[in-house]
C-alpha cells in the first residue's frame, strides 16, 4: 500500500520546512510505501502524522530513520569482495595511506568486512576509514559492532568464501578462525566484533544529499552499495558528482550489484566489471 502523490508531496514539503532533510528526489514509490508503513506502525491518520511532524523534532528524526533503508550483512555479494581482494586493493598495496569512505554504511557490517579483508592483506594499519549514514540509530549499532549471531550465521559462509577460499584457485585455503575478528556467544545470541576493529573507523552522521562533504580529504575508495537505487535520476547524478569530487583521479567507486552510472556522469567514470574508476 502507498499514500497518494499529493500526500507524498505534502510530506516532503513539511519535512523541508521543519528540518534540513530534503527527500524531493527520492524514488516516489519506495518513499510512499515507507511512509504508509510509518502511519500503520504509529496507528495515525495522515493529518495526525503531519501535525506531529510540525511540533515534535524527536518524531521528525524517528520518521527519517524509519523511511531510510537499512539492510546489510557481512561480506554481502562475495563476488564484489573477490573483486576488491584481487583487483582493487592490490593496486593500492604500495600506497602509504588508503582513504576509504563507506557512504550509507547502515549497521556497519560492510565496514567490518572491509577491515577484516584489509587486515588479511596487511593493509589495515595504513587505512583511514570514514563510515557515514543519515540514521543515527544504525550508526550507534555500527559503532557497537554487536550483532545477532543467529541472524548472521548464514553470512559466515560469505566470510569463508572471501577470507578462507580463493575462487581462482580452489586448492588454496586459508584457515582463518572467526575468533580472530569476532567473539561468538551462542547462548546470548551475539556476534561481537573485536575492539581493534571497532576502534578503527570514524562513524559520522551525514546526509549524502545535502550534508557538508569532507573538504580536506580525498578518497581512494568510495563504497555506496544499494543506496542510490532509492534515488531518482536527478538525485543520482548529484550524488555521483559528489563522489567524483571526493575521489582521487583513478579512485575506485563500488556500487550495488544492480546499480550503475547513467547519463552525463558516466563520462566521468570508467566501468571496469564490478567497479568504476574516477576519470
Amino acid at each position: 500500500m502507498n499514500i497518494s502523490e499529493q500526500e507524498l508531496n505534502y510530506f516532503i514539503r513539511v519535512l523541508k520546512e521543519v528540518s534540513a532533510y530534503d527527500f524531493s528526489d527520492y524514488s516516489d514509490k519506495s518513499l510512499s510505501r515507507r511512509i504508509f508503513k510509518v502511519l500503520a506502525d504509529n496507528k495515525m491518520q495522515f493529518s495526525e502524522f503531519i501535525t506531529k511532524l510540525r511540533c515534535d523534532k524527536v518524531f521528525v528524526e524517528k520518521t527519517v530513520r524509519d523511511v531510510t533503508v537499512n539492510t546489510t550483512e557481512l561480506f554481502r555479494d562475495p563476488k564484489v569482495w573477490h573483486t576488491l581482494r584481487y583487483r582493487v586493493l592490490p593496486k593500492l598495496k604500495e600506497n602509504k595511506t588508503i582513504n576509504i569512505w563507506h557512504a550509507g554504511c547502515s549497521t556497519g557490517q560492510e565496514v567490518y568486512s572491509m577491515m577484516i579483508l584489509l587486515n588479511e592483506l596487511e593493509m589495515l594499519d595504513k587505512a583511514t576509514i570514514i563510515a557515514t549514514d543519515i540514521n543515527s540509530d544504525v550508526l550507534d549499532r555500527a559503532h557497537e559492532g554487536k550483532y545477532k549471531f543467529r541472524f548472521n550465521i548464514n553470512y559466515l559462509d560469505n566470510f569463508d568464501k572471501v577470507i578462507k577460499e580463493n575462487p581462482y584457485n580452489y586448492d588454496e585455503y586459508r584457515d582463518v578462525p572467526y575468533e580472530k575478528y569476532f567473539d561468538i556467544d551462542k547462548v546470548k545470541d551475539t556476534l561481537q566484533m573485536k575492539s581493534f576493529l571497532r576502534n578503527k573507523p570514524m562513524f559520522r552522521k551525514h546526509d549524502l544529499v545535502n550534508g557538508e562533504m569532507f573538504p580536506y580529504v580525498k578518497f581512494d575508495i568510495v563504497l555506496c552499495r544499494n543506496v542510490i537505487i532509492y534515488f531518482n535520476n536527478e538525485l543520482q547524478s548529484r550524488v555521483f558528482d559528489r563522489f567524483h569530487s571526493s575521489l582521487y583521479s583513478g579512485g575506485f567507486l563500488i556500487l550495488g550489484a544492480h546499480e550503475s552510472i547513467l547519463g552525463h556522469q558516466s563520462t566521468r567514470f570508467k566501468k571496469r566489471g564490478m567497479y568504476y574508476n574516477s576519470i
